[in-house]
């Protein structure tokens, strides 16, 4: 039995209209697959609870947190996030944040903790886009700051979007240095300034991508000295994918997704991962990608 912590709970599969183009089922299949293949048990699963709103308010403003709460953000707003607003939705966002929040408490402990959902980084301080409407690694970091758990933070964010509203949330915080690794063409349309972005050409390949990242990632930890560390591991940069534009492989998506944490075990710097993006048309290639990253995680770990 390893210490591998994944917060999950089944509201993360939340029902969505049919025709809908978020595929909600991963956040079933991505648990299942991983207990069907003995990789984890249920023992490994934590359901998050609650997160109470003092800590979501250390990043989202008041304002916007009370229209989602009360369920009365404008239609035009509403539109934006890309999901029909209702109670049930906005406890599903409170607990994936609270997942996050409680990862980066395993995190410290055994090195590397999960998350099924999360990785919402267009969610900014006053606004949701994008499928996402708080934006869950965020939180957590200021939750760690807040709590003096934390004092240098390092957000990686290589999904094929770019982290705009991660971005936007700490353009003046010195103490959390956020890096995107993103389509150039792709969505967000109007880009936010993140501390370091390499936004990509459309059909970026393996080999182009995956050099680009080993010789950023080393000199950015080397320079930022982070004591904790957010990983967003989007599968939405897969060449199957139908909204990323880029070319990668499975086998190259699970070799960054080694690289990055062996950099975090190379450093000792606990790291907490989320997600993110996959928009594959054949869902076995998000879940089989998503649960690559977890089975390299076992690996280095434990």
């Amino acid at each position: 039995m390893t210490n591998l912590k994944i917060a999950y709970n089944p509201i993360y599969a939340h029902p969505l209209p049919e025709d809908h183009r978020f595929p909600m089922l991963k956040y079933e299949l991505i648990p299942a697959q991983l207990l069907h293949e003995g990789l984890i048990t249920e023992d490994n699963l934590f359901s998050p609870g609650m997160l109470e709103e003092e800590v979501i308010l250390l990043t989202h403003d008041k304002i916007y947190w009370e229209q989602l709460r009360d369920l009365t953000l404008p239609p035009r707003e509403q539109r934006r996030t890309g999901f029909p607003l209702s109670a049930k939705l906005i406890e599903r966002e409170i607990r994936i944040a609270k997942g996050t929040v409680d990862g980066c408490n395993y995190a410290k402990e055994f090195g590397v903790a999960f998350n099924v959902a999360g990785g919402t980084h267009h969610a900014g301080t006053n606004w949701g886009e994008g499928f996402c409407l708080l934006n869950d690694q965020a939180i957590a970091a200021n939750y760690l700051l807040n709590n003096r758990l934390a004092s240098s933070i390092l957000m990686i964010d290589l999904d094929v979007h770019q982290g705009n509203g991660t971005a936007q949330i700490f353009e003046n915080n010195p103490s959390v240095f956020t890096f995107s690794m993103h389509g150039a063409n792709n969505f967000p349309f109007r880009k936010e300034i993140s501390d370091l972005d390499l936004p990509l050409p459309d059909g970026t390949g393996d080999e182009e991508y995956l050099g680009l990242l080993k010789e950023t990632l080393p000199r950015l930890i080397e320079q930022q000295q982070p004591d904790f560390i957010f990983y967003l591991s989007g599968v939405d940069v897969l060449a199957s994918d139908k909204l990323g534009k880029m070319t990668l492989s499975k086998s190259a998506c699970k070799e960054r997704d080694r690289f990055v944490l062996e950099q975090c075990v190379n450093n000792k710097t606990p790291v907490q991962v989320s997600m993110g993006g996959g928009y594959s048309p054949n869902i076995k290639d998000i879940v089989e990608t998503h649960c690559n990253t977890y089975r390299v995680a076992n690996e280095l770990y434990f």
